[in-house]
């Protein structure tokens, strides 16, 4: 099954679930006939009462008033013997407790921490719960929203499928940040499509045009290797962060030192970051929610050092997983590559095999720019995947489809928020599927 029609299975479900919550939410059916008879009798009474019910409702008043009077005295005795019992429970406690009482007060704090670590567990557990299209749907509302406004302003001038239309296509999707040469393929495609399926319908239009990006982003994908590489067992797994500044590099490594703490792995962080104000004091602040330790040095200090230090304390003490975050920026590109190169070799000198990843971080915030810099770096280094944060706060969406067909780079993790559970494991289906779903 290709990926367009992973999609339009989705939507058809997500159809059939709202219309199944629609038709819960309905109003009650119509009452049977014996209920409608006996709502016909009722109606049929006079509006008051005769004086013969009146008198004996009068009647049977004081009855019922005592028997409540002796229900309530029989609760207020049962209370009252209950109390008696608490008190002398409480002023045994706190005999107790005069005898004791700094002993007791740290119990109290001991507690509220307790409570404190068992509400944002509880936090955290509901947010691992939320499905991935959840998280995808929300975090996508801006692309989505922006490409749809975009893709409708387009489709509202549709008059023939000329040539006209297909420029005008072409505009579109540039601006979708899809890039030119991307744009230019998927006008092509439906340019021939239209042909061969006689295509004249706006909502035909629409489909084709969506069921052909989607194609040529699985198409362009089928080579690409998704997935996390691990070191063999007993040896640490060294994962490198590259970037430049300010596109989230500290933050996602905190994230995902966060994310694989949780599933049981040992995790150390190396703060190689030296050069940026702040950098390592902001991971640090990750590691200590994690409670993940972090090897860090004196201000300026040579990252490669650092990393070395790191790489020598992982393969001692057996962790599972390092994670290097480096700088994002030294005088100029050379000297930053540069910087890279000697991290990545001092790394090969204790461990041969390592890195295992390395992980370029981009801002989808940024569109073109990003891809870009991901040119600069996967011309200067190994880069083995990609990290695009601040998707939620973009409408950029499209620069996905620009990463495929340009670099051939995986996209691994995407990010969607400041929660360490809002950075996911990139799905293709969820992203198309949130992308799109208003469309189609």
């Amino acid at each position: 099954m290709g990926l367009f029609d992973i999609f339009k299975k989705k939507k058809v479900d997500q159809e059939k679930q709202s219309a199944e919550v629609d038709q819960q939410t309905t109003p009650e059916s119509a009452p049977s006939e014996s209920e409608k008879q006996v709502t016909d009798a009722d109606q049929n009474q006079p509006a008051e009462k005769s004086a013969n019910a009146v008198a004996t409702d009068q009647q049977n008043l004081p009855a019922k008033e005592g028997a409540a009077e002796g229900i309530t005295g029989l609760a207020a005795t049962e209370a009252s013997e209950s109390a008696t019992a608490d008190n002398d429970k409480a002023e045994v406690v706190q005999t107790g407790s005069n005898n004791e009482p700094e002993a007791d007060q740290p119990v109290a704090t001991d507690h509220n921490q307790d409570q404190g670590q068992k509400q944002a567990q509880n936090e955290d557990q509901h947010q691992d719960k939320q499905s991935n299209q959840d998280v995808y749907d929300r975090g996508l509302k801006q692309s989505r929203n922006g490409f749809a406004e975009r893709f409708n302003r387009f489709l509202a001038n549709f008059r023939s499928v000329d040539e006209n239309f297909f420029e005008e296509l072409e505009d579109t999707l540039i601006g979708a940040d899809l890039g030119f040469d991307l744009a230019i393929q998927i006008s092509n495609q439906v340019r021939e499509a239209v042909k061969v399926q006689n295509v004249k319908d706006k909502d035909q239009i629409r489909s084709l045009i969506i069921e052909q990006m989607v194609s040529q982003y699985e198409a362009q994908g089928q080579n690409e290797d998704q997935s996390m590489h691990f070191a063999p067992a007993g040896q640490p797994t060294v994962i490198l962060f590259v970037g430049v500044n300010g596109v989230g590099k500290t933050t996602t490594v905190g994230k995902l030192a966060s994310t694989y703490k949780k599933e049981g792995k040992k995790v150390l962080l190396a703060a190689a970051d030296t050069f940026r104000a702040g950098a390592v004091k902001q991971l640090q602040e990750w590691g200590n929610r994690a409670d993940v330790p972090v090897v860090a040095g004196p201000e300026k200090a040579d990252p490669a050092s650092i990393v070395y230090t790191a790489v020598e304390r992982a393969k001692e003490e057996h962790y599972d997983v390092l994670f290097v975050d480096t700088a994002g920026r030294l005088q100029n590109n050379v000297n930053l590559m540069q910087e890279l190169s000697k991290i990545n070799r001092v790394v090969k000198k204790v461990l041969p095999d390592a890195p295992q990843e390395v992980l370029l971080v981009l801002d989808a915030t940024t569109g073109q720019n990003a891809l870009q810099q991901a040119k600069l770096f996967q011309d200067s280094s190994d880069v083995t995947g990609i990290v695009l944060t601040k998707m939620d706060g973009t409408a950029k969406g499209g620069i996905v489809f620009a990463i495929r067909d340009s670099l051939h780079l995986p996209v691994k993790w995407i990010g969607f928020g400041e929660k360490a559970t809002d950075l996911r494991v990139f799905s293709a289906e969820d992203f198309v599927y949130g992308m799109f779903k208003d469309l189609v």
